[in-house]
């Protein structure tokens, strides 16, 4: 029996990684990795097999417990840890002397070109380290609209980005949960390969925005500014350096590549064709329609 363990458990991904795990009715025990226990009430509802571990990747104390009989580690950074030298190597380290063998990390789209992002240096770290890998690199996430870009849209009905023209590839967080979970099971299969999870569509932001006021009957407004004033507008907002320079560079450095190429490993690892851009604003419609 597998042990896997499951970080970033109460993000958009992680529950979706959970959810998809019991939905495959597997006989593996899961645990789910969280800051503080007591504050996950009716996030974990249904999954009366799931084990919840203390586990913070700022406080090194909560390793050694978290890891113990783990066998199977999906890991994942979180957005604000930009630092990925000072935390990562220590929880690596860790997972190692704590006898995890297999990581399934979830990546980024093109982290191979460019060692400026904290996702080239963390696969470094985990091939360093000897570990069997998967590395699963999705592209552009939908939920983005749902989460990051939400308060403006609530505020506003406005998108403001430093991405130009610039296309990309969405992708529903559900679908790489989908795929996550189906690795993380047949691990052996398809260990230290690499898979591009994407979506069918590359559209750029003034598109979205376009099809999102043709689906929702609310005028929605894209606004591209220059890097540096999205810089400043993020920290202004109170977002952390690190954050903010992550943030800024992910949307930025698209308008000088190409538009991200069409994946059909999604497809070909479930059978499935991906969420598109119409189904997850027609899904995610009551969300939208909160705007004042």
């Amino acid at each position: 029996m597998k042990r896997i363990l499951v970080t970033g458990a109460t993000g958009n991904i992680g529950k979706e990684v959970i959810k998809y795990l019991f939905d495959i009715k597997t006989t593996h025990q899961i645990s789910a990795a969280v800051r503080e226990i007591g504050k996950t009430p009716g996030i974990f509802s249904g999954y009366n097999a799931l084990e919840l571990r203390a586990f913070d990747f700022e406080n090194k104390k909560t390793f050694k417990q978290a890891f113990t009989d783990v066998d199977t580690l999906f890991l994942l950074r979180p957005p604000h840890l930009s630092d990925v030298k000072k935390y990562i190597p220590p929880l690596l380290k860790a997972a190692r002397e704590s006898g995890i063998k297999r990581i399934v990390f979830l990546s980024v789209q093109g982290a191979e070109k460019s060692n400026i992002i904290p996702h080239y240096k963390i696969e470094h770290f985990i091939k360093s380290y000897n570990f069997k890998y998967i590395f699963v690199r999705p592209s552009y996430f939908m939920q983005n609209l749902t989460t990051a870009l939400l308060p403006e849209l609530l505020e506003e009905r406005t998108i403001t980005l430093p991405a130009g023209k610039a296309r990309f590839k969405w992708v529903d967080a559900k679908n790489i949960g989908e795929v996550t979970a189906q690795l993380l099971l047949e691990f052996e299969q398809y260990e230290n390969r690499i898979f591009e999870i994407t979506g069918s569509e590359n559209m750029n932001f003034k598109e979205v925005a376009h099809l999102m006021t043709t689906l929702l009957g609310v005028h929605i407004r894209y606004r591209s500014i220059n890097p540096i004033a999205y810089y400043l507008k993020m920290k202004r907002e109170g977002f952390k350096q690190g954050y903010a320079l992550v943030t800024t560079l992910l949307h930025f450095l698209p308008r000088f590549e190409k538009a991200p190429k069409i994946s059909n490993d999604y497809g070909q690892l479930t059978g499935n064709e991906p969420t598109t851009l119409n189904t997850f604003i027609k899904r995610e419609k009551e969300v939208f329609l909160k705007m004042k």
